[in-house]
């Protein structure tokens, strides 16, 4: 997937000219134009003629001259000095970083601010000349020479519209909403232009993705109601209301979106899925976009895919040293499927995505199908089945048996057809991984029972199943301790005699007052071994596998999340949120 950020295939030091080179490589950049076949040597000529009489650089003459874009100029410049580019129309710069430099000082050196990372010191700042030595030094010496300047290739164009667009301007989500909630004499109902609100809207919409991508949200949804508009983050798995909008504004917000995301803005009486790409931050960012008729208006729920947060090295999935082995253990079998089970919202594809990050290797083919495809990889072949005409998932594994593939990923088993078809993969020697909705691990084998396979087909292709949450984790700044009551070492199957210590929210600015920061998964697995395959294959009560599964080793759900509070970095309430305890209460006073 094209990103807004391009990067070189590869960067040489001595790509870069000296200072007494620097117009060699732009008089060569109308021949690299050509070898391209971007344009033809008589409109080089032309070109070169023009820019004699206009002395301007010449892609720029060759932009004004319409011989090509903007864009293609830029990309190939980059191409060619091997430098980073960035389409600065596809960017959300941050309001820290612009407040950085002035406005003065970004029209004289050809600059625009970009991202600021407060920990690292670094600013990450669009040039028109990525080479101009003198720009970055007294850009340097005015933020104190104490922050590290990372450069990205811009055109000079975009740079001076970007400046008009990000100066002077407001840019977090409380001013812009108070720009546009308190309307000055300039902008009366009686003297509004019909596009007057056109630029504090779109800056309003940049700024709240911004916002939405800074405080780690997942999804953003904006929702009509009788008189106002409802602004609500999904953060840590917990819905909380950001902002309100009047109703009057609901029309331009959903115009907005809508011609960002790439959809129809004349209908309106139907569902739509759409797709936005940005730079937040410095880094790229996606965001798919679902809109769906209510009596109130069109509501809007933004997911927001941040490549960056979404794809986690299986060491960092936080299981302990034992159960991370079992799960290295089952991705070292050379066929059969594994499934990853759990209730919508529970991590499955975070899960599945760090196991394909740990086997992705040029000695082995992976493919995927996916509905949608939501991080690209390297030397995976992803399918969308959204972007696919005439497949389902059935028909896409068939058809991926014929492209020679050693791991076949499939998104989700929902139909008979799909089970059948990835059990097929596995019995002809392939790995494949998919996700289940199940309250369990073993929950799985009655859901696939119940869809239509045979015990007799699950029994010996199934290598392992895993099941898994997502918990909030304790803000470890505010987290207090307290003593254990009777009833909570109960729910924890803890002697009642035994002094234990626990955690609890509290709330700081850290965390927004709410006492949790960031989500972790708490996770059980199943390795199906010989026994366990003989009781699926003759058909023996879930009980009994359970049995046989705990005595080879197995840990439930529960273990996991008390061995989570127990080690601080949840709470006891927020186990009981996602996991019924209960049954261990009970059992502890039986």
């Amino acid at each position: 997937m094209a990103g807004p950020i391009s990067k070189p295939a590869s960067a040489t030091p001595d790509a870069a000219p000296t200072p007494g080179e620097r117009r060699g490589p732009r008089k060569q950049l109308g021949e690299f134009l050509v070898e391209k076949g971007l344009i033809t040597r008589d409109q080089l000529r032309v070109a070169l003629t023009e820019q004699k009489q206009s002395n301007e650089r010449i892609g720029k003459v060759i932009a004004r001259l319409g011989l090509v874009s903007e864009s293609v100029v830029r990309d190939m410049l980059a191409e060619m000095l091997r430098v980073e580019s960035i389409d600065l129309s596809r960017v959300v710069p941050d309001a820290a970083a612009v407040a950085l430099l002035p406005e003065e000082v970004a029209r004289r050196f050809r600059v625009l601010p970009v991202a600021f990372d407060p920990a690292t010191r670094i600013l990450t700042m669009a040039m028109a000349d990525t080479f101009d030595v003198v720009a970055r030094d007294q850009v340097s010496a005015l933020l104190g020479g104490h922050i590290e300047i990372r450069t990205l290739l811009a055109s000079e164009a975009e740079i001076q519209g970007a400046i008009e667009n990000f100066y002077d301007k407001e840019l977090s989500l409380a001013a812009i909403l108070q720009e546009i909630d308190s309307p000055t004499p300039a902008r009366t109902a009686a003297t509004r232009g019909a596009d007057s609100l056109t630029q504090p809207m779109v800056r309003l919409i940049d700024a709240l993705l911004g916002d939405a991508v800074r405080r780690r949200a997942s999804d953003v949804h904006i929702e009509p109601e009788d008189g106002f508009v409802r602004v609500r983050y999904r953060v840590d798995g917990v819905l909380h209301q950001v902002s309100t909008v009047h109703r009057k504004f609901l029309a331009a917000i959903v115009v907005r979106i809508k011609v960002m995301a790439g959809m129809d803005i004349t209908e309106t009486r139907a569902p739509q899925d759409g797709h936005i790409s940005l730079t937040i931050g410095g880094r790229p960012v996606d965001f798919r976009v679902a809109t769906q008729p209510t009596i109130h208006g069109e509501n809007i729920v933004l997911r927001i895919l941040d490549r960056r947060a979404g794809i986690v090295p299986l060491e960092e999935l936080g299981l302990p040293d034992d159960q991370l082995t079992l799960l290295k253990m089952l991705l070292a079998r050379p066929e059969g499927v594994i499934l990853i089970t759990g209730p919508t919202g529970s991590g499955k594809t975070t899960t599945l995505y760090s196991i394909l990050n740990y086997c992705n290797d040029e000695s082995v083919n992976i493919m995927t199908l996916e509905d949608p495809v939501e991080y690209p990889f390297p030397m995976i072949r992803q399918t969308s089945l959204a972007e696919a005409v005439k497949m389902d998932f059935a028909s896409g594994i068939r058809s991926l048996m014929r492209q020679d593939p050693d791991i076949i990923l499939v998104g989700e088993i929902r139909d008979e057809a799909t089970a059948e078809m990835a059990f097929r993969a596995a019995m002809t020697g392939h790995q494949v991984y998919s996700t289940l909705h199940t309250n369990s691990a073993l929950g799985a084998i009655p859901r696939l029972l119940d869809i239509g396979l045979k015990p007799g087909v699950l029994a010996g292709n199934i290598i392992g199943i895993v099941a898994q949450r997502l918990v909030r984790r304790l803000c470890p700044r505010c987290k207090e301790g307290y003593a254990a009551s009777d009833i909570e070492r109960r729910l924890m199957g803890i002697d009642a005699s035994a002094e234990v210590t626990l955690y609890r929210s509290k709330g700081c600015g850290d965390c927004n007052e709410v006492g949790y920061r960031g989500r972790m998964s708490i996770m059980e697995i199943v390795r199906f071994d010989r026994e366990l395959d003989e009781a699926l294959a003759q058909g023996r009560p879930l009980g009994e596998m359970r049995s046989i599964a705990t005595a080879a080793g197995f840990k439930p759900l529960a273990d996991d999340g008390i061995r989570r509070v127990l080690g601080g970095d949840t709470s006891l309430d927020e186990i009981a949120r996602v996991i019924d305890l209960t049954e261990r209460a009970l059992g502890a006073t039986q």
